[in-house]
């Protein structure tokens, strides 16, 4: 029997969100910090930029996880990569495409494991919500989930949607009964979450970080016509089309506006938003 101290009575780990197997402490303040550095942590306090940790309570139960995400463990538990030499090439190109580790090593038995801390936002989902196809990932959001989780590589199913869509070609794809830990660029409560009932949802770039697999998603024009499309300033949009849901990063960093202007409407960079309600 082992006993904890200053580990999950530590003050200054505030657990944020759990479900299932997962638990998300998040450090409030980072006191390992130098003259040189106290300034810069301050700020990034202030602005919640905080390293994050995910703790996995495994009760004769496994998980998956991102190779090395591993920080610490405890109890009776025991690791295989699920590797051979059988589907060593299978799991390579799988790698390559995807971005992800070659293997994801799982981790079963009684215990806990503690996860590399990170300063992405952690999100728990349940597979199972995503109906019975599954969610589609973004590219290096997966972190773990459970064993019981099937896990495989989908394909663009035209050419358009990768050329233009920025979302590559191939994506992983999570289906099944269980949870899994995912780690996102923005928080949860920036998140927007659209469930389509035979519907159509458009987004102006790649600002979707999980969607359904059940879901059709091509890249089309705002219009049908060259001149409406020139007009509306869009040009090409994702579309996401049938019944499933789709979870949107509206603050993700790269959907800002990265010209001088900082808006659609503005044409300087010192021109006030209200400038032209006066005229």
């Amino acid at each position: 029997m082992i006993r904890y101290s200053n580990v999950f009575d530590n003050s200054n780990m505030l657990l944020i969100e759990q479900d299932g197997a997962y638990f998300v402490y998040e450090h409030q303040m980072d006191r390992s910090n130098s003259a040189m550095s106290a300034a810069n942590a301050y700020f990034m306090r202030e602005m919640n930029v905080k390293k994050r940790q995910v703790l996995v309570q495994l009760n004769g139960t496994a998980v998956r996880m991102q190779a090395g995400a591993m920080q610490w463990m405890t109890g009776n538990i025991s690791m295989r990569t699920g590797l051979n030499v059988g589907n060593f090439i299978g799991k390579a190109i799988k790698a390559k495409v995807t971005g992800e580790s070659l293997t994801k090593p799982i981790y079963e038995g009684a215990g806990c494991i503690m996860l590399e801390p990170t300063y992405n936002h952690i999100l728990i989902e349940n597979v199972a919500n995503w109906g019975p196809a599954g969610v589609v990932l973004d590219d290096g959001l997966f972190l773990a989930c459970d064993e019981s989780v099937e896990e495989k590589v989908v394909a663009r199913t035209n050419l358009s949607s990768a050329v233009f869509g920025g979302e590559g070609l191939f994506n992983l794809s999570l289906r099944g009964q269980g949870f899994a830990a995912l780690e996102s660029p923005v928080p949860r409560e920036e998140l927007f979450v659209f469930d389509l009932d035979n519907d159509v949802l458009k987004i102006d770039g790649n600002m979707a970080i999980a969607w359904s697999a059940s879901l059709n998603f091509s890249v089309e024009k705002t219009s049908k016509s060259l001149i409406g499309s020139a007009i509306s300033k869009e040009g090409l949009v994702n579309v996401y089309r049938g019944t499933g849901r789709v979870m949107m990063a509206p603050t993700l960093p790269g959907a800002l506006n990265m010209f001088d202007h900082n808006g659609p409407e503005q044409t300087t960079s010192n021109a006030h938003p209200l400038s032209s309600l006066g005229n």
